[in-house]
């Protein structure tokens, strides 16, 4: 099932999550010899007792989506970081997290990791979600009734779910260094000049209402390209589009008054 675009991701979204809603029916029909939707207790850390038992299982791949932030009674001693360290030594674990769920501290860690987790970010629709083996998912959303947590062994679930994460893992952008702008300066530096590539302002004016010289512009521009791995301004502005760094105004060309000084 080919993804591509906020609307394909949001329709593949809504069809889980019509399938969650499912899980109650499914799950009182004692006909069913398995039950291919289990749905989970409102306890979070019945979620991660679950997720532990999938983490510990898994023997192939470990898929996770980080998009959704949770709520105040979905906290716990242990936390999901902690429970991929269970997973056994050979078993590929990819982390896909949506740029306001990107833990920095986490990237470092795993930098520093023989094995480390491979992280990618992207905006992806608010989802936790885990899928182990190809096979099993452990899926948390929110819908009308409130949360739903359901472990899902559907084929049809499994093959979106996944086609889902392929296709936005492509297009994501890796986690690490190279995606880090450091201090404070420099991050409020590359969004005004990120905002001046999107509103199309010349390298000429940019450089002017920065207080910077053309040469320098052109410098932490190339140092941007260089940090988001694009091959042109364009593609330099898509993937900080994608990981949410363009400023608020969009468009309005570099921000007034900012934290800035001459270079």
């Amino acid at each position: 099932m080919p993804i591509g675009g906020d609307d394909e991701l949001e329709s593949a979204l809504l069809q889980v999550r019509a399938l969650i809603e499912s899980t109650v029916a499914l799950h009182r029909d004692r006909n069913l010899q398995e039950s291919l939707i289990t749905g989970l207790d409102n306890d979070y850390d019945v979620v991660l007792d679950q997720a532990q038992q999938l983490i510990e299982g898994a023997c192939r791949s470990i898929d996770i989506v980080h998009a959704r932030k949770l709520g105040s009674d979905e906290r716990s001693e242990r936390t999901e970081r902690e429970l991929i360290y269970d997973a056994r030594e050979g078993v590929q674990v990819r982390l896909l997290a949506s740029p306001a769920m990107l833990d920095e501290g986490y990237v470092r860690e795993q930098l520093s990791r023989e094995n480390p987790v491979a992280i990618r970010v992207a905006r992806v629709p608010p989802l936790q979600a885990l899928i182990v083996d190809e096979c099993a998912a452990l899926v948390v959303a929110d819908s009308a009734v409130g949360r739903r947590a359901s472990v899902i062994r559907v084929p049809e679930v499994l093959n979106t779910l996944q086609s889902l994460f392929e296709n936005v893992w492509t297009r994501a952008v890796p986690a690490g260094e190279r995606t880090v702008f450091g201090d404070r300066y420099r991050a409020s530096l590359a969004r005004q000049i990120l905002g001046a590539l999107q509103a199309g302002v010349t390298d000429e004016v940019a450089a002017r209402e920065l207080t910077i010289s053309v040469r320098t512009y052109r410098r932490h521009v190339a140092e941007i390209m260089a940090l988001l791995g694009a091959q042109s301004r364009f593609q330099a502005g898509v993937r900080a589009a994608e990981l949410g760094l363009l400023p608020p105004a969009a468009g309005s060309g570099p921000e007034r008054g900012g934290p800035l000084a001459p270079s």
